[in-house]
């Protein structure tokens, strides 16, 4: 393919981050930095420590280990590989400078902004993999991203692409994915999104009137739920929805990976408690798509696509099929394509 040189664009695309190795040592490290973000156990500081340090270091960092044993690709981390060939696909197509880099642990959002200064780009795009808002995520990053450039690289022009949970190609490329495996045999599909403390919906909602104060207030078109993370999912989970032709009994949207040591009223359904039940209710044919992970990881991989189809087949499920994140797939490069080219 030729490209342009004079459309030539610096991008740097950011997803959440993943542990070096399988070493012990490494696995806490990550879970340290990540979960030391005052955006993502949001507690003081003191108290947010001898959470991480005293309790959730030594008792889950095995389990974590073990788990992301279970999906360990030959070059490493599922997520960084994915979502290396998510960059490599917009090279490919583009011809664009593209780097990757994580919220948290390697490769850095530091090196790769040093790494752009070596080469004197002067203006880039900066691309937070993440469809939706929410201040543990969207926000961090670019909390983060503001404070690494003003420290390394203040002459830096930059702009951050926003979260895309309903735009057409994105809800198009969800529904070109689910569509061969819908049938008459389709009992419920799932769409399963990485949970949040109900406390986040409600700190990030800035009218301090509106989240969570009704059973309705996700389905009222307004700045706050513009903005709530909650309400972004159900958008996108109704859309796919609409554009695959189904009705209202044969979808859900339901959270997972929730972590309730910190806190325990999480946004609900919760995955892992439905799959459990669905049998027993005549729902034994099931799909489920992760759609807050553009990239498939830990808790796609492992979570979904192992533990939860053990819960729901030993519960007395049928059929489970898990439908991939978006990867590199070319609607979706299509659509990180488009997206950039607006800024």
């Amino acid at each position: 393919m030729i490209h342009d040189s004079s459309m030539q664009k610096n991008i740097l695309l950011i997803n959440l981050g993943s542990p070096k190795s399988l070493d012990l040592k490494d696995i806490k490290s990550y879970l340290s930095e990540f979960l030391s973000d005052k955006f993502v156990i949001d507690l003081p500081k003191l108290l947010q420590q001898i959470i991480v340090r005293l309790i959730i270091l030594p008792f889950r960092s095995p389990k974590t280990r073990k788990a992301y044993k279970a999906i360990w690709e030959e070059k490493g981390s599922p997520l960084i590989q994915n979502t290396n060939r998510i960059a490599e696909s917009l090279i490919k197509e583009t011809g664009w400078n593209v780097k990757v880099a994580m919220r948290y642990q390697d490769p850095s959002i530091k090196d790769s902004i040093l790494s752009f200064k070596k080469k004197r780009a002067n203006d880039i795009i900066i691309f937070p993999l993440y469809p939706h808002h929410a201040m543990s995520t969207t926000h961090s990053t670019k909390v983060e991203v503001d404070r690494i450039i003003k420290k390394y690289y203040p002459g830096l022009r930059y702009s951050i692409v926003k979260p895309f949970f309903n735009h057409p190609k994105y809800i198009a490329a969800l529904s070109k994915q689910l569509k061969p495996h819908i049938s008459e045999k389709l009992d419920k599909l799932i769409f399963s999104y990485h949970g949040l403390p109900e406390r986040h919906i409600r700190k990030s909602d800035k009218s301090e009137k509106h989240c969570l104060q009704s059973l309705s207030c996700c389905e009222i078109n307004c700045d706050e739920a513009k903005n709530c993370y909650r309400s972004n999912t159900l958008n996108t989970s109704r859309l796919v929805a609409e554009e695959l032709n189904l009705n209202s009994k044969q979808w859900m949207s339901s959270f997972q990976s929730r972590v309730t040591i910190i806190d325990r009223k999480w946004l609900k359904p919760f995955t892992d408690i439905e799959l459990k039940n669905f049998p027993a209710k005549g729902i034994k044919n099931i799909i489920i798509i992760c759609p807050s992970f553009v990239a498939d990881c830990l808790e796609t991989l492992e979570e979904i696509d192992l533990r939860a189809r053990e819960t729901f087949i030993k519960a007395g499920g049928k059929n489970f099929i898990y439908v991939p994140c978006l990867n590199n797939d070319k609607n979706f490069i299509n659509l990180l394509q488009q997206l950039i080219s607006e800024i």
